[in-house]
């Protein structure tokens, strides 16, 4: 089986892992998960994180083929156009991005210019899509429930799994979100653990549970089989839809959701300037 070369890339504020995913026989590459450093409280940006990578690709002379978002993330704004102005290479995501920005911009009220059919990116991917990194075969698993438009690349012996799973002792991701669904997250993950138990797994996450000092961004299918906390081998269906909906409601909202949505959902651009030339992110006032 083929093994990629994968390089993480921490972003402490937020928890985030990303990734360089490296064909080893070949120049190519793709980046997955990038971050846009934000500051919430001054509302400034800044590109800190991504330079990071940038570094990283052209200290090695690589050839950035994909900009990757395994979902619309609602913690962290995306680099992705960043990332994309200075490295090139196409951006992806999964094609029900469409539900997600029906969804939110219902609830932002964007505007018209405000496109919904996912044409801020460049690949829309469906379940059993496949691509190339490389000489790398790269294929797609939807794994919807923490939000609709979820997937998992798995790329020769590694499966980037977004917020689907989490280290096994912090077990797995939320399903309260718009177009969330925890009985849909329980089969989805039995997708992801029906690869070889050797497969890799790396994590978009971690956020160190109780008692462990280090951040972990790599697993195993077999770990997470024999040990997730929420959903290892034995738990059925119906208690992990009632762990997880239990656990869910007792959940405070992402400290970033409202900005992260908002410019996630556009593929990592901001809205854009009002007539004053400035760009603004909204808040909906008791809408979440």
């Amino acid at each position: 089986m083929q093994r990629p070369i994968v390089t993480h890339f921490f972003d402490e504020p937020t928890s985030t892992f990303s990734y360089i995913v490296q064909d080893p026989d070949s120049r190519s590459c793709a980046i997955v998960d990038s971050v846009l450093d934000f500051d919430y409280d001054a509302g400034r940006t800044d590109v800190r994180s991504a330079d990071a990578i940038i570094d990283y690709v052209r200290t090695h002379d690589l050839s950035v083929e994909w900009v990757l978002e395994t979902h619309v993330h609602a913690d962290h704004l995306s680099a992705a156009p960043y990332l994309h102005e200075k490295l090139g290479g196409k951006t992806g995501i999964g094609a029900r991005i469409v539900e997600v920005q029906d969804i939110f911009g219902k609830a932002f009220n964007a505007g018209t210019e405000f496109a919904r059919d996912g044409s801020q990116f460049d690949r829309l991917f469906e379940e059993g899509d496949s691509f190339r990194i490389g000489e790398l075969e790269a294929r797609v698993l939807h794994t919807p429930g923490h939000t609709p438009a979820c997937l998992t690349y798995v790329v020769g012996d590694s499966a980037f799994v977004g917020d689907t799973l989490f280290a096994p002792d912090f077990g797995t991701a939320r399903c309260d979100f718009p177009g969330g669904d925890a009985r849909t997250l329980y089969h989805s993950i039995q997708k992801v653990l029906s690869l070889p138990d050797e497969t890799r797994i790396f994590l978009c996450h971690d956020y160190k549970a109780p008692g462990r000092d280090e951040h972990q961004h790599e697993t195993t299918v077999g770990e997470e089989r024999r040990a997730n906390i929420h959903v290892h081998d034995g738990v059925s269906e119906d208690d992990f839809v009632q762990m997880r909906t239990k656990r869910d409601s007792g959940l405070g909202m992402p400290r970033l959701i409202l900005p992260s949505v908002q410019v996630n959902m556009r593929a990592g651009h901001m809205p854009p300037a009002e007539d004053n030339g400035q760009i603004y992110l909204k808040v909906p006032i008791n809408r979440f």
